[in-house]
């Protein structure tokens, strides 16, 4: 599968326990298992549960890329949470960036708490819509609980992920890193949370 930009700089970004740089790292690994050259790059908040994560997967077949993405210039965002999607999407996202995201609040703290407020869902997706060419809300979150496990979450956005045109892998090489990685019941259960990723994205328009 030819690159649509090369290079083509996807950025992963969610919040610490979510398994963004599990996901990060199953895209690289595809990627170099294609022929391509890669370079990704875990920018900031991964030791912290809880905190900001965002990585960098940058993918060449000509060249091998810098780990950072430009301000302005990602392709693709896989988002794992509303508003640190748009926190993203704010910095890197460009005139032709697909996002496909998860629209389930994870609420810091501080909002838990009663001391700061977190913004109105609906304004969050607006925006997201108005900075992406193409934005792809996918209930990650549910489908990995219908699938058997919340933690699986990561892998049902690999699955849409898998779904975009501008995604430089199929369904069938992330199955195959996912084989590698995970055995057993666990394998099944990704598996069947990716299959449904799969199937989120086709009912919501993929493109």
């Amino acid at each position: 599968m030819k690159l649509k930009y090369d290079p083509l700089n996807i950025v992963v970004c969610g919040i610490g326990g979510q398994g963004n740089v599990l996901a990060a790292e199953t895209l690289g690994t595809a990627m170099c298992d294609r022929g391509c050259r890669v370079a990704v790059g875990e920018t900031y908040g991964a030791s912290q549960r809880g905190g900001s994560v965002m990585s960098h997967v940058r993918v060449s077949e000509k060249w091998d890329p810098s780990v950072l993405i430009p301000a302005g210039e990602a392709h693709i965002i896989i988002g794992f949470e509303p508003l640190e999607t748009l926190r993203i999407a704010r910095k890197y996202a460009g005139a032709d960036t697909v996002t496909v995201y998860d629209p389930r609040p994870v609420y810091p703290l501080g909002v838990l708490q009663g001391v700061q407020t977190y913004p109105p869902l609906e304004e969050l997706q607006a925006e997201i819509e108005q900075l992406s060419s193409v934005a792809l809300a996918i209930p990650a979150a549910d489908i990995a609980m219908e699938a058997g496990d919340s933690r699986a979450a990561n892998i049902a956005l690999l699955g849409a992920f898998s779904q975009l045109s501008a995604a430089p892998l199929s369904g069938e090489d992330l199955e195959k890193i996912l084989a590698q990685r995970f055995k057993g019941k666990v394998l099944e259960l990704n598996r069947k949370a990716f299959a449904m990723g799969r199937e989120a994205a086709k009912k919501g328009g993929a493109v």
